[in-house]
């Protein structure tokens, strides 16, 4: 009886406590149990793609293994080192200090050997059945045009979040919504089973404004101009005035999207400079005082300005012009580029309604482009403007601007009078396969039709008058029009102005009909051959010509007169040389020019590849014959009209470069 007393205690004690634990506790074990065995890990969505204004890939995401290893439970570090890095090509003793520095940190949970891990080495680390060691897949983002319009679309950290450009701006959208994975393990802690609880959702894919083609090329051509006039960096913008849309945006010095930086190394060529990094804009400001001018007093382009013979003193300082001009009309201070004549000028503005037209064309704000960190420019409020502020603002000191606000000015003359806002995105498009067209502000008219039709004309004077400031430059086929600007850069460590100048151009065309706008700028130069015109004019040239053939615009200058004024150049410089001209210069004049003379003539960069290839000699053949011979060689070509090949551009034997097009003109 006492046995069976002691049995019957000892089986209740046992019910009790299963009671407890299976009824009143499952919750709490239960928790404490899926604790230990279970395990959720986030499924990452798939990065949706960025695509150029004609569906070329800029950035794409696509699945790779990540190899993963727990420091913790390898019992041999320098063998694990060595066996990883000879399957998986690295170094073994930079291995085995990352696992023996995981250790030593005391740091949980895992370390990342390789995220780019291929599917062979993938089955014979498997194979190996090592408990120590996972395999998990992963995506990796690919740029597959490098360093072309790097600035624009960014890149990614370790983490897989967008860090610059449009990825950081627009990682949201392209980023999608994650899953999640339930994972069972054992008790090594080595999953056995797993089950999707929530799928995950692709992100959007973005379509940019931008052209890759014509980034490539303003891209290569920013590099040499910053490199020939020995410059620290610059940026060059090419953009649609009419819509806003931006067509490139490079700056340099760039970098590659694909590349990841080193531990402890230093960001070179990551900074957004067009967007982020205002500047004293010199004398292409004087567009902004010029339209306030016509607008609010009774300034006309005829009307006679005093520019003091080149000299202005006023509150303790000497100003001075570039070259000494007595009195010019209104139309010759910007032809010009007079700072008196500037100064002049605004003072009849006056102080408000300056200060008034400089914020309605979009200076001191930003203008809502697709990038992170845009900078506003610095423009004072009127109340902490100095006596000598009116001899300074007008010509473009005393107020930073960007290079992207610089193209928003050009474009409100381009377009006619309307601030519109630049913008990259195009569209967005939803994981079934729908476009969503994105909503802009209307653009807002800032300036009269006919201020800007008066504009037009005075900044035309700027490249076709002799003496004016931009008159060397020239884009054949087409008329162009614009302004330079030099400033001298401040040195905020000494408060001086140095003689090193942010050498600028702002410009568009055709002139009659605008359809682009570039502006380009290189800091950093020297000299008069630092000046906007030599430094930054020939880029302006050359890009400017790429984006009116990429965009099929219709040249607005007969060849028979841009062989004229190419002899016209040719001419003037040999007279520069020497004031006499013998009768063999004079019958190469004569004689028609080759297309070597044609590109001199017009201030063309010479960078171009010497093995790219020529396009060849369309002219005289019919439709089939010019089809047939430049899908033999590989080039595009665009045909106008019927018959046979009358014209073409470019010339026969000019050099291509990567995505021209050869533009053909036929008629019977």
């Amino acid at each position: 009886m006492i046995l069976g007393l002691i049995l019957l205690g000892w089986a209740f004690i046992i019910v009790a406590r299963l009671f407890g634990l299976q009824i009143l506790g499952h919750d709490d074990f239960l928790r404490l149990a899926r604790r230990q065995q279970e395990s959720y890990r986030p499924i990452g969505a798939p990065r949706g793609s960025i695509f150029d204004r004609n569906g070329n890939i800029l950035a794409i995401s696509s699945s790779s293994h990540r190899v993963i290893v727990n420091p913790r439970r390898i019992p041999n570090k320098g063998f694990a080192a060595a066996l990883l890095a000879r399957m998986l090509g690295l170094d073994a003793g930079e291995l085995q200090q990352n696992l023996e520095r995981v250790v030593q940190s005391r740091a949980r949970g895992y370390f990342v050997v390789d995220d780019q891990a291929t599917d062979a080495q993938v089955a014979a680390l498997k194979a190996m059945d090592l408990d120590w060691l996972e395999i998990r897949e992963a995506s990796v983002r690919t740029y597959p045009n490098g360093t072309v319009a790097a600035h624009v679309i960014g890149n990614l950290n370790g983490n897989g979040k967008g860090v610059a450009g449009i990825e950081a701006k627009l990682n949201k959208e392209l980023s999608g919504t994650p899953g999640s994975l339930r994972v069972e393990r054992d008790g090594k802690a080595m999953s056995y089973e797993s089950e999707i609880v929530k799928s995950p959702s692709m992100g959007k894919n973005v379509g940019l404004t931008i052209d890759r083609e014509l980034s490539y090329i303003a891209q290569e051509t920013l590099r040499n101009a910053v490199v020939k006039n020995h410059g620290d960096h610059g940026s060059i913008i090419v953009m649609d005035p009419r819509s806003g849309e931006v067509l490139a945006l490079e700056n340099y010095p760039t970098y590659d999207p694909n590349a990841h930086l080193a531990s402890g190394e230093k960001p070179v060529g990551r900074e957004d400079l067009a967007v982020v990094a205002p500047f004293e804009p010199g004398s292409v400001f004087k567009v902004v005082t010029l339209s306030a001018a016509l607008e609010t007093t009774n300034l006309k382009p005829t009307s006679v300005i005093n520019c003091s013979g080149g000299v202005l003193r006023m509150f303790g300082r000497v100003i001075h012009d570039s070259h000494p001009n007595g009195v010019l009309s209104m139309e010759d201070v910007l032809a010009r580029s007079s700072n008196i004549g500037a100064i002049r000028i605004g003072m009849q503005v006056g102080n408000e309604k300056l200060y008034e037209y400089i914020r309605r064309l979009g200076f001191g704000t930003r203008t809502g482009v697709e990038l992170p960190a845009e900078a506003p420019g610095l423009v004072r409020p009127l109340r902490r403007w100095q006596p000598t502020s009116i001899g300074s603002v007008p010509m473009g000191h005393e107020i930073s601007v960007t290079s992207l606000q610089l193209a928003q000015l050009g474009s409100v003359i381009a377009n006619g009078g309307f601030l519109v806002h630049p913008h990259l995105v195009a569209w967005e498009q939803t994981p079934g396969g729908a476009k969503l067209e994105i909503d802009r502000p209307d653009p807002v008219r800032v300036l009269r039709s006919d201020t800007v039709m008066i504009m037009r004309r005075m900044m035309r004077r700027v490249v076709s008058e002799p003496f004016g400031t931009g008159h060397r430059l020239h884009v054949v086929g087409y008329t162009i029009a614009g302004k330079t600007g030099t400033a001298q850069i401040y040195d905020y460590a000494h408060r001086v102005y140095t003689h090193r100048y942010n050498a600028s151009f702002l410009g568009y065309g055709p002139a009659q009909n605008p359809a682009v706008v570039v502006v380009v700028t290189v800091s950093g130069t020297t000299g008069e051959a630092g000046f906007g015109s030599a430094a930054s004019g020939p880029a302006f040239t050359r890009v400017m010509s790429a984006a009116l053939g990429r965009l099929g615009i219709m040249r607005d200058v007969p060849e028979e007169i841009e062989e004229i004024l190419a002899k016209q150049e040719i001419l003037a410089k040999h007279k520069s040389k020497s004031q006499e001209t013998d009768s063999d210069e004079v019958a190469t004049l004569s004689a028609p020019l080759t297309p070597e003379e044609l590109k001199d003539a017009a201030g063309q960069d010479t960078w171009v590849d010497p093995n790219a290839p020529k396009a060849p000699n369309f002219v005289g053949k019919t439709v089939k014959d010019v089809i047939a011979e430049a899908a033999a060689q590989g080039i595009e070509i665009d045909m106008l009209g019927e018959g046979l090949a009358k014209t073409q551009i470019p010339s026969p034997g000019t050099s291509l470069i990567p995505g021209e097009h050869v533009r053909v003109r036929f008629a019977r």
